[in-house]
């Protein structure tokens, strides 16, 4: 199989829009929650975030195309446009027939759905949009963004939780690997931080509720943590075959060489504390990359920062790598700038990419007193590592696991 390289970057977070300065704060281990300004959240439990307050400094989107959308395909098109630049790519000279869009989020775009489902109560019909229909609904991005480039090709929305994004890539690369498409813009986007959507997500039961210490709140795998907090943002990537990329003089920032994914099937929401599913979605990801486990030079963790959740993930690695657990570097980065749910596994691949760029692994922040014995985690500042091969998890509500892996590319 033809290996799938990472040919641009696109990334739109609370810890910085373009992947300089996302990678400047996420190396140096700055801390993006606070607490949410923008609407009246001080009656929920968990009213802290990851947020992105000058989006629209970043945007060439016309006005009246904005009012057709919600926040979370505003910044969809804005990672796309970021991640066609860093490849080099001129859509227009691209044959539209044979570029793809796979793209994941959990919700949708609620901000639009909610401001437009309270009119309707207010106003009655008329005073809904006409846009409500295809503003809020999940796959909305991927259809705008298909649109506002004029891509025609086999294309995909997923929607398995905080899963979503990274299984979004697994199927990228599967598709391109058959030879389908000649590239794939993947990844995913969310925009949690709403009213009815923070509701959502409280009611849900995993937030930290520690709102006094809103850049401590999210401590994943430490004797201390309460459970993650939310973010909002977007992270997307282009692919395509290595030898298009090659030939076309493409920067090849890595490959996409494996992934795997399975479900516990255990309950409707927590996953199997035994984390035996996870242990098979990483080595169905090995063995489809073609990877020995003693090969792997890196970690990126899931951290949702809940006992069972971090717990299995643990359990899971310990069992795949035995005693190497202990010595390959292992974090969470998205401590630093919150859990963008069903955007949250490409923004961790992307951060993997990026240390293997520089040679650095990122922190996980608030890990003061780990409760789980048996990994190297990499805590309080980056650290120094050459990676070549690293696994990227990200686990969603209901036992799902997904599994990639990367590998570095080639200058």
């Amino acid at each position: 199989m033809e290996k799938i390289a990472i040919t641009g970057i696109g990334v739109v977070a609370p810890s910085g829009i373009g992947r300089r300065q996302f990678w400047a704060n996420v190396k140096a281990g700055r801390s993006f929650v606070k607490e949410i300004t923008r609407f009246d959240a001080s009656k929920y439990p968990s009213h802290i975030a990851g947020q992105i307050d000058d989006l629209e400094k970043y945007s060439n989107i016309s006005e009246r195309l904005l009012k057709k959308m919600d926040a979370f395909s505003h910044m969809a098109l804005i990672a796309s446009e970021l991640a066609l630049t860093d490849a080099g790519i001129d859509i227009k000279k691209e044959d539209p027939n044979l570029v793809g869009i796979f793209l994941g989020n959990a919700i949708g775009g609620w901000l639009y759905a909610e401001t437009e489902l309270r009119d309707l109560y207010i106003e009655g019909r008329e005073g809904v949009s006409p846009y409500m229909a295809s503003a809020w609904f999940p796959a909305a991005p991927q259809g705008q963004v298909s649109i506002y480039y004029g891509i025609k090709g086999f294309s995909k929305t997923v929607v398995a939780d905080r899963a979503s994004s990274l299984q979004a890539i697994g199927y990228a690369r599967k598709t391109l690997s058959k030879n389908k498409l000649n590239m794939i813009l993947a990844g995913g986007m969310e925009a949690p931080v709403t009213p009815y959507a923070l509701l959502c997500c409280n009611t849900y039961g995993g937030l930290s509720e520690d709102n006094a210490h809103p850049q401590a709140a999210y401590r994943p795998f430490d004797r201390k943590r309460n459970g993650f907090v939310i973010g909002e943002g977007a992270g997307i990537m282009v692919l395509e075959p290595q030898q298009r990329a090659k030939a076309r003089g493409a920067n090849i920032w890595a490959y996409v060489t494996g992934y795997g994914t399975t479900c516990d099937g255990k309950d409707r929401i927590n996953p199997d504390a035994s984390g035996k599913e996870l242990v098979r979605a990483i080595e169905i990801a090995l063995s489809d990359a073609k990877v020995n486990k003693e090969q792997i030079d890196y970690i990126s963790l899931d951290g949702v920062a809940l006992t069972d959740w971090d717990k299995s993930e643990i359990s899971a690695i310990k069992s795949v790598f035995g005693k190497r657990a202990e010595k390959i570097p292992a974090s969470c980065p998205k401590s630093a700038f919150g859990n963008l749910l069903g955007a949250s596994g490409a923004l961790d691949l992307i951060i993997t990419v990026l240390s293997m760029e520089h040679n650095l692994v990122a922190p996980t922040l608030n890990l003061d007193d780990p409760d789980l014995d048996g990994l190297n985690y990499v805590r309080g500042q980056a650290m120094e590592h050459t990676i070549n091969k690293a696994l990227v998890i990200s686990r969603g509500r209901g036992g799902i696991n997904s599994v990639s892996v990367i590998e570095k590319g080639e200058k």
